[in-house]
Order: C-alpha cells, then sequence, then structure tokens
C-alpha cells in the first residue's frame, strides 16, 4: 500500500463515529480544487503500513472505525489485503473514492469489506471533462458506481466540492436529478489554501450556498451543506 498520511482522529469524517484516517497516495483525476494536490501528485513521504496497524491495535476499542481516503484509493493493487487486515481488527471501514473504479466498489460492498461510502461527483455528467483534468474522465464508469450505491445496502452518500467558475444552480441541480431524491447530498465549499491543486478558484459565500441549498431542497430535500 502507498500511504501518504495518517490522521490519528476524526470526528466528522466518518458520520456518527469516532475514526482516524488513513491517505492513499496516487489519483487518476487532476481537479483544480483538490487539496490534497502532495498526495495526487505522489510526492508526500510514505507512512509505513506497519506504523498504521500498530496504531491501530493500540486504538482497538476506542476508535469506531477508518475511513480510507486519498487521492483515490482504489487504485491501490493491495486495497482488498488492507482492508480485510482492518476488518480484522474489528474496526468499520468508511472509504472515500471517485466512482472510476465500479468493480472494485462493487466487490467491497457484496464481500462486506467496507460499511459506509462517500463518492465525490465532481460535476454534471455531460461535463465532467471540464473538471477532472484528465482526457479520459471514464463517464460510464461514474454511472455504474452511483448506481452501485444506490441499489447495494450499504451506507452511502454522494458529494461535490463546488467551486463558483464549474458550479451553478443548473449544474449542482443536474447532479441532483441524476442521483435522485432519495440519496443524501452534500455541497462542501472550495476553500482556497496551500495544498490546492490550482490556487485562484473563488469560493461561494455563506449565503450563496445557502441560497443554492434552499433552492434545491425544494426538489431534494436531502441536499444539505458541510463544511470541509
Amino acid at each position: 500500500m502507498n500511504i501518504g498520511g495518517l490522521q490519528k482522529l476524526t470526528i466528522l469524517d466518518y458520520p456518527g463515529k469516532t475514526a482516524c484516517i488513513v491517505f492513499t497516495k496516487g489519483c487518476n483525476y487532476r481537479c483544480p480544487f483538490c487539496h490534497n494536490s502532495h498526495l495526487v501528485n505522489k510526492s508526500f513521504d510514505m507512512v509505513l503500513e506497519e506504523e498504521v496497524f500498530s496504531y491501530l491495535e493500540k486504538r482497538r476499542n476506542l476508535l469506531d472505525g477508518v475511513v480510507i481516503t486519498g487521492g483515490e484509493p482504489l487504485l491501490q493493487k493491495d486495497i482488498e489485503r488492507f482492508i480485510r487486515r482492518i476488518k480484522d481488527l474489528g474496526y468499520l471501514i468508511k472509504l472515500d473514492t471517485n466512482g472510476t473504479f465500479p468493480d472494485k466498489l462493487d466487490y467491497l460492498i457484496k464481500n462486506e469489506l467496507i460499511d459506509y461510502v462517500a463518492m465525490d461527483i465532481k460535476r454534471d455528467i455531460d461535463n465532467y471533462g471540464l473538471i477532472v483534468g484528465v482526457n479520459n474522465p471514464l463517464v460510464e464508469n461514474i454511472k455504474k458506481s452511483i448506481e452501485i450505491l444506490k441499489s447495494a445496502k450499504i451506507e452511502h452518500e454522494f458529494r461535490t466540492t463546488v467551486v463558483k467558475e464549474h458550479h451553478d444552480y443548473k449544474v449542482l441541480e443536474s447532479i441532483c436529478k441524476y442521483i435522485g431524491k432519495d440519496e443524501l447530498y452534500y455541497l462542501q465549499n472550495y476553500q482556497e489554501s496551500d495544498s490546492v491543486l490550482k490556487k485562484g478558484l473563488t469560493s461561494f459565500s455563506k449565503s450563496e450556498l445557502e441560497t443554492l441549498e434552499k433552492k434545491l431542497k425544494e426538489t431534494y430535500p436531502l441536499v444539505s451543506i458541510r463544511s470541509v
């Protein structure tokens, strides 16, 4: 496993649970608003796998779960083995994914190796290529992953990091229409920082984001704002 970071405690990233976060290195997208650019470019120092498991052994019965994020975790060749080892310690697992590996996602769900999935939806489906920074955005895989989560009996959510250059009401309404009225969908406001892949993008004001949320909720009641 290529591990670029270990955050030892979070009470925000796994809904209703105390957890740690394992950051995997590498991603097949280059989204300009990404705040983990050091992981995308694989330039961050490696965290040894045994360091992670040493910590997890010590925190058994104190933490509820482990969040595996990235980068894109499903790029990792050893992800199944890694997850099984964590599960053997009795932890719940939340997976963050961009949805480009639906077969791997489906396998992990069907084999009860993950307990919660958060899938990022970058833009409206017809315009994915405008935001992910690669020539082949694998849109059909995105669609397949959405359908897998909608039909699977696993806790999950969809979410979008919103920036003014790429998202407005029409774009967000299109995403909501695609995933449907019965799906948890979070709007996460972009935040400029030294670690973003491309600086100079524009976040929404609190009132602007609340206006978008209110308008979307008229038809899609499970839309909510989440701070990043």
